[in-house]
């Protein structure tokens, strides 16, 4: 039987103010262009988001994330390009679905606005719902698990309870994927033991993506001896490290900024792993985007 990669998920932020490369692809030309880019490195999905959900960070109004995200989710997929977009609002959802996206990936899973779950269900799109507290303006005031079991148990739980209200607003199994949530009212440290207690995670039985992608727990631990954090644009061997240990682990997919990186390490990953060239393995893409629906 072929052994599957991780699907990697490119992010494209139509945003002037995300955490890692905030107004980079602001207008929909140059994020038409960065996202073709993404489809030849070798990514499978490009991942559309018109609200940026760094720490601190104020939300668009509704209006403004349309303008967006709509117009650059519909000319990607006319070009052949499998899309998802990265939104916590039903009328975002919806419009870009009907603009060609096929997966919803939802930070809030469905906490910020219930009604995505009616889209998801009624549109039969695949969905990413990520372990989330708050919005961004206060997330980080909720980064506490004094309970039993601590961050790894909290963060279970709490998606088990996702898992049964988006099972009730008839989103079938096969077509859901959770997210841990890294960085996402989470400490250094709650996103290190999420990463050690994968299997944990696992056995909620769901495939699972995992976005670490430049995030200030890699910056925390490359920290110069002064404790400054290593900049957000010189994370990325760290990460590519990490891909490799992800990709071991079986993990659906992989949220990534630099896909070129992201893909050189899984091709080393499978070459030593697996004794096969890159293009061997179900799930590889190269100049096209394949966009691999989930499956558990």
């Amino acid at each position: 039987m072929a052994r599957r990669r991780p699907q990697v998920m490119g992010i494209l932020n139509v945003t002037p103010d995300s955490f890692s490369d905030g107004g980079r692809w602001a207008d929909v030309d140059s994020a038409v262009e960065h996202g073709l880019l993404m489809a030849a490195e070798g990514v499978d999905w490009v991942d559309v988001g018109g609200e940026s959900t760094r720490p601190g960070a104020v939300r668009p109004p509704l209006e403004e994330e349309l303008a967006r995200v709509v117009p650059v989710v519909e000319r990607l997929t006319e070009a052949g390009v499998a899309v998802s977009v990265d939104t916590m609002r039903a009328e975002v959802a919806r419009a870009a679905v009907d603009a060609g996206a096929r997966l919803v990936n939802d930070v809030s899973g469905g906490l910020a606005d219930p009604r995505i779950l009616e889209v998801v269900a009624a549109t039969e799109t695949s969905y990413v719902a990520m372990h989330w507290r708050a919005h961004s303006d206060r997330m980080q005031q909720l980064a506490s698990y004094d309970d039993q079991g601590g961050v790894v148990a909290a963060v279970c739980a709490e998606l088990a309870e996702r898992v049964a209200a988006i099972r009730s607003a008839g989103v079938p199994d096969d077509r859901l994927v959770l997210d841990p949530g890294l960085g996402f009212a989470k400490t250094a440290e709650h996103n290190w033991q999420l990463l050690r207690a994968l299997d944990e995670l696992e056995a909620l039985g769901f495939p699972l993506l995992v976005g670490a992608s430049r995030k200030s727990f890699l910056g925390s631990l490359l920290a110069s001896p002064d404790g400054t954090p290593r900049s957000t644009s010189d994370r990325e061997h760290a990460h590519s490290a990490l891909v490799a240990l992800l990709a071991d682990r079986g993990v659906w997919g992989l949220r990534v900024h630099d896909v070129r990186a992201t893909s050189d390490a899984l091709a080393v990953w499978q070459r030593l792993r697996y004794d096969l060239p890159a293009d061997s393995l179900e799930g590889h893409a190269t100049g096209r985007t394949t966009g691999q629906e989930p499956s558990r």
